[in-house]
C-alpha cells in the first residue's frame, strides 16, 4: 500500500482569518453555519465541508458570497474526507473557536490563523487525509522585554485584555 505526501497552500482572501478542521457527519455544514451566525454578530463568513461517503460533494454555506466561493475552491484543493474550512472577515477565530469546537460533529481543529497556511496531505488509494498544518513562519528568537511590553499594550489596545 503506497502513500503520497503533498503540501497544499491555502490562498486566503485579503483581511481574512481561516479555521481548518475535521468533522464526521453531513449535518456539519448546517451546524457550523448556525454556530458562526450566532457567535459573533457582524462577522462575514464562508464555510465549506467535504463529504467522505455517498455523493462525496463539497457543501458550502455562509453569509458572504465571495467567502463562500473561496472556501469551496480551497477545500476542493484539500479534498480530504470530512474536512471543513471557514473563512472569516470582521472577526477573529478567538470570537468563534470554542463554539466551533463544541459543534457535536467536530473532531479536531487543525488551525485557526490569519497567517499563511499550508496543509500537509497524505493520499492513498482510498482517499486523502490531513496530517497537519504549517501555520505561518518559523520563530526568530525569544521576545525581549520591549517586545513583551509591546504585546501587552497591543492586547489591551484592541480590547482582548483589561
Amino acid at each position: 500500500m503506497d502513500v503520497t505526501i503533498s503540501l497544499i497552500s491555502i490562498d486566503m482572501p485579503q483581511d481574512c482569518n481561516v479555521i481548518l478542521g475535521h468533522a464526521h457527519f453531513i449535518k456539519t455544514i448546517e451546524d457550523l453555519y448556525e454556530v458562526l451566525a450566532e457567535s459573533a454578530p457582524g462577522i462575514k463568513f464562508g464555510v465549506a465541508f467535504c463529504e467522505a461517503s455517498g455523493p462525496r460533494k463539497v457543501r458550502i454555506e455562509g453569509n458572504d458570497d465571495e467567502l463562500m466561493e473561496k472556501a469551496g475552491e480551497e477545500i476542493s484543493k484539500i479534498s480530504a474526507g470530512h474536512t471543513f474550512l471557514i473563512f472569516l472577515k470582521n472577526g477573529y477565530p478567538v470570537n468563534v473557536l470554542n463554539a466551533v469546537k463544541n459543534v457535536s460533529e467536530v473532531c479536531q481543529v487543525y488551525a485557526a490563523t490569519a497567517n499563511s497556511l499550508q496543509v500537509v496531505i497524505a493520499e492513498s488509494e482510498q482517499g486523502r487525509g490531513v496530517l497537519g498544518v504549517i501555520d505561518g513562519s518559523s520563530s526568530l528568537g525569544i521576545e525581549n522585554e520591549q517586545e513583551k511590553a509591546d504585546r501587552y499594550e497591543l492586547l489591551r489596545k484592541i480590547g482582548y485584555k483589561l
